[in-house]
């Protein structure tokens, strides 16, 4: 185990809880999915598999989540993303292999954008690709949407808990999926068969949407959302080191 956090101040005046190995590059940076935190199970197998290979790897909360400074339900996608791209340029170095889980896979896209000379490459785990618009504003009744109106939140009986009429609005100004995604680095899509939480139709349209031209969807059956039994978390190593074969570091 990796000890207590560290801890980032940000521009934005939030307190970013991290843990970071020192490494080889490219290094591997998890980026975490929605409510969830840094002490999962996939951060964590993940992080040992790098501390048995000395691959740097980075794992951190967004804010409102697990030990990092704010509220959840004062959050939404563009406060996220700007906490991944603070620990992009403040921990990590060099060139860096961006792996997002659920929501996560959705930042790490948007992050790669933003962060083009040092994104290796992206892989997502069960991809959340505009989840805000796709998944949630769909499940709402007239009863909630008339509550996010009138109140600004609603109470949703799902795994999304309650939201909020920002994390709603303002995830607007990050979809991708209207037009083609500007990535060229090679991006890897795992996604189970079985997820019931996010469907694999939505990894699938992501993939045709990538301008990139080293693109694979990995399509997992009995898969569910988490991805998280040993021979899933095996599959999820086996692409990270094929692609830690082919990518420099970034170091000159």
């Amino acid at each position: 185990m990796s000890g207590q956090p560290r801890y980032l101040d940000t521009p934005y005046k939030r307190k970013i809880a991290y843990h970071h190995l020192e490494g080889t590059l490219p290094g591997v940076l998890f980026l975490g999915g929605f409510m969830s935190d840094m002490s999962g199970t996939k951060a964590l197998a993940l992080e040992n598999w790098c501390r048995e290979r000395e691959i740097a790897f980075t794992r951190f909360d967004y804010s409102g989540h697990g030990e990092s400074s704010g509220t959840f339900e004062s959050g939404a996608i563009g406060d996220w993303l700007e906490d991944a791209e603070a620990v992009f340029d403040e921990v990590t170095e060099g060139n860096q292999i961006l792996v997002g889980s659920s929501m996560g896979g959705w930042i790490s896209l948007l992050l790669a954008m933003r962060q083009r000379e040092r994104t290796a490459a992206v892989v997502t785990i069960a991809c959340a690709t505009d989840f805000t618009e796709r998944l949630l504003r769909p499940a709402l009744t007239e009863p909630q949407l008339k509550s996010l109106e009138l109140n600004g939140f609603a109470e949703l009986p799902s795994a999304y808990s309650d939201n909020d009429k920002r994390l709603l609005s303002e995830g607007t100004e990050h979809l991708l999926l209207a037009s083609s995604i500007p990535i060229l680095c090679p991006v890897r899509m795992l996604h189970g068969l079985d997820d019931e939480d996010v469907p694999w139709e939505i990894s699938r349209e992501t993939v045709e949407r990538l301008e990139s031209e080293d693109t694979e969807l990995i399509l997992i059956e009995k898969g569910d959302h988490r991805l998280s039994k040993p021979e899933e978390l095996h599959r999820i190593t086996n692409v990270i080191e094929r692609l830690l074969d082919h990518t420099p570091s970034g170091i000159t």
